[in-house]
């Protein structure tokens, strides 16, 4: 039987509030994360990680083991199968802690050296506990500081600019009327998303496929592929549903042990990482060290940029923090000079995280803009105004737009910044200092190609699908709304299809850039679809199908400043007795494109900013000099900021289509988070009078303030 599909004439679905797609599903248990998928005869495998900082594994002991109730096997790197990890993929050389079990090396705490796998977790985890690993130690080095031997700066490449300048810095240093060099820190900070990474495999029809949570379906398949030397057509991953990732779920150790153990046992291998686990082995945002430093005119022009900033990264790999990179899009001066250096520990590879560079340079950044303000007695709105780009600063690109002014115009209006009085430490009630400060935000608005395909069905509704990844963000949901109105049709029609690998490549959820990147896909899809319906002829009972591949037309893309913008505000009060902070209120404004879901949309946001009040009060991982290992990795010892800590949190926009956008979309996944943590701190300033310049801002930190010495950390 065939059937005629109309497309009657219904659009404004973008940017009126949906609630998601799959909430009744999340709900009601019927949707599964990775962990919770069943399937026939499946094994378990337990993660052993290495307890010494740097050294060799002399010998693992699975014998004892292996006699153990339920243990099917013990890979370690004296039994486990080979993998090549010399490729680059799509994000360029893997982490070598994805080749696992290739040798004996341990380079840092957390390193893996065995899998255990049994017929149960209970099992396998009881086995991994008792399972005896001897080790040859090493000498090793975990300390982290600024300006330390060993640090250096990496080369400028395509996907890094470690190092940009222009003018003599010295000289309009020396000529400034005014001066601001300070130094600032960020702690060790970690994803701890809500699922923790989990991934099935097994062989089914000569296919490898995998269960997984992660980012994109396709980047970890095509990982899969070139590690275990396959066709990338014979590997499958899924990922229907994940419970959070911020930057950490891409190519990790567990889904390659998964595979291992799956193809030595030939059944399904599920592995979980623990709470424990994660803070070791899936990457983390690096401590950082900074320095700003500012020289302008006594009516606050600037005139010398300075912004330099250090990372540790691994000794087995180079990730670098861009966090000096926020500068070169915000403020311009005659003399601008930005640097990201790295030095290498035994520790753990960092990697993204929520605004990687931005979230951690914003602090320092925008707190210097405000100790620049406050020594020339300028409003810090107005200061920022005045040194108002008109291009890129570093770039000289034109910016698509700029609205950042507007961000703050309106945030002042609804925050009340006008009855400031700029002078800190004059607001009391009772014991509680109150302050209130502000920051500004941008995050790059990228896109990059993608394919799509949307089918008419013979019933009269049309299905989505495409190799997305929906981390919570609600992209299921702002999909749906594209493909709707592309389609012209009511969401209600629409089915949309995400999170596997066998649909196409697509980019990855990160950078702000996924939607943004799927709604070039749809939208040319659906294009390409109406053409069709449009000539006519019934809908056969397979459907009708059209295809994208929206490569060209990135390529097209003329050359521009592409970013989103923004302007936080914070209210905070501050305990003089016991130093606790607390944030009262806060504002975010943001010129982020056009918003597909405000529902959803406004829920980014704030979360991004609840992560700036972690980030500003809470949040710091500690690692022990001696042994190299963290100091109460799990949630006891590692403090987030919970209810009780995130008063109301607005946050709202203007109008910022980008034009260069068919659906005029900027992305909004990470901005939330940059300026959050600065605001905080330059209301502390204000409240209390006395900088912060090392985060977080910790009580004990608040009550050396009286001494004096809280700059000092």
């Amino acid at each position: 039987m065939t059937t005629t599909t109309s497309l009657t004439a219904v659009t404004g679905s973008v940017g009126t509030a949906h609630t998601r797609v799959e909430g009744r599903d999340k709900v009601t248990g019927a949707a599964r994360y990775a962990a919770d998928v069943p399937f026939a005869e499946l094994a378990h495998g337990w993660m052993v990680l290495s307890t010494v900082a740097r050294g060799r594994v002399r010998s693992v002991e699975s014998e004892p083991v292996l006699a153990m109730p339920g243990v099917l096997t013990v890979l370690h790197h004296g039994s486990a199968p080979r993998v090549d990890g010399d490729y680059t993929g799509v994000l360029g050389r893997p982490d070598p802690i994805v080749a696992c079990f290739q040798n004996d090396q341990v380079p840092f705490v957390g390193w893996p050296v065995a899998l255990v796998v049994a017929e149960t977790p209970e099992q396998a985890r009881e086995a991994a506990e008792v399972l005896v690993v001897r080790y040859d130690e090493e000498p090793h080095d975990v300390d982290f500081s600024a300006g330390r031997s060993g640090t250096y700066t990496p080369q400028n490449s395509p996907a890094l600019q470690a190092e940009t300048g222009k003018g003599d810095l010295d000289a309009e240093l020396a000529s400034s009327a005014v001066v601001v060099d300070s130094e600032y820190s960020t702690p060790e900070e970690h994803h701890s998303p809500m699922e923790p990474h989990a991934a099935m495999a097994r062989w089914e029809g000569g296919r490898l496929e995998v269960i997984d949570s992660n980012q994109g379906t396709t980047w970890v398949a095509d990982e899969l592929a070139k590690l275990f030397s396959l066709d990338p057509a014979s590997v499958r991953v899924r990922s229907e549903h994940v419970g959070g990732a911020f930057g950490s779920k891409g190519v990790r150790p567990h889904q390659v042990l998964a595979v291992m153990a799956a193809t030595v046992l030939d059944r399904p291998v599920r592995v979980v990482l623990t709470r424990r686990q994660m803070f070791s082995a899936v990457g983390y945002r690096s401590p950082t060290a900074q320095r700003v430093r500012l020289g302008a005119d006594a009516d606050g022009r600037l005139r010398a940029f300075d912004h330099q900033a250090q990372n540790l990264t691994s000794r087995v790999h180079e990730f670098v923090e861009q966090s000096a990179s926020m500068g070169r899009v915000m403020y311009d001066a005659d003399a601008h000079h930005t640097v990201n250096r790295v030095v290498p520990l035994d520790v753990p590879t960092p990697t993204w995280m929520r605004a990687p560079g931005e979230a951690p340079g914003s602090f320092a950044l925008e707190s210097a803009l405000d100790e620049l303000a406050e020594k020339c007695g300028i409003d810090p709105i107005v200061l920022r105004a005045r040194n108002e780009p008109a291009a890129g600063p570093v770039s000289g690109l034109p910016f698509s737009s700029r609205n950042v002014l507007a961000c703050f115009q309106e945030g002042a209006r609804r925050f009340g910044w006008a009855e400031r009085d700029p002078r800190p430490g004059l607001r009391r009630e009772g014991r509680w200092l109150l302050g209130t400060g502000t920051a500004a935000a941008t995050y790059p608005s990228g896109v990059a190609p993608s394919t799509a395909a949307v089918t008419a069905e013979a019933d009269g509704t049309f299905t989505v699908r495409i190799s997305a990844a929906d981390l919570g963000t609600g992209a299921r949901t702002a999909l749906t709304l594209i493909a709707a109105d592309a389609l012209e049709v009511e969401p209600g029609r629409v089915h949309v299809r995400i999170a596997d690998s066998d649909f196409g490549p697509a980019m990855i959820a990160g950078g702000s850039m996924g939607t943004r990147s799927w709604a070039w896909a749809v939208m040319a899809a659906a294009g390409e679809l109406r053409e069709q319906l449009a000539l006519g002829g019934d809908i056969p009972p397979q459907g009708v199908t059209a295809r994208s591949d929206t490569s060209a037309a990135v390529g097209a893309l003329s050359a521009k400043e592409r970013h989103s913008f923004g302007a936080q505000f914070a209210e905070v009060a501050v305990d003089t007795t016991s130093g606790e902070v607390r944030v009262r209120r806060m504002l975010g404004i943001f010129a982020a494109g056009r918003i597909v879901n405000p529902l959803t949309a406004r829920s980014q946001l704030v979360g991004g900013m609840t992560w700036g009040i972690s980030m500003a009060l809470h949040e710091e991982a500690a690692r022990d000099r001696a042994s190299g290992s963290h100091v109460a990795a799990d949630f006891a010892g590692y403090h987030f900021a919970a209810n009780a800590d995130v008063p109301l949190i607005e946050a709202d926009w203007v109008d910022d289509p980008d034009a260069d956008d068919p659906v005029g979309i900027k992305g909004i996944g990470e901005i939330g988070i940059v300026g959050a943590a600065a605001a905080v701190a330059n209301a502390v300033w204000h409240a209390t009078g006395v900088r912060h310049r090392n985060l977080p801002i910790r009580p004990d930190r608040v009550l050396l303030a009286g001494t004096g010495e809280a700059t000092a950390g």
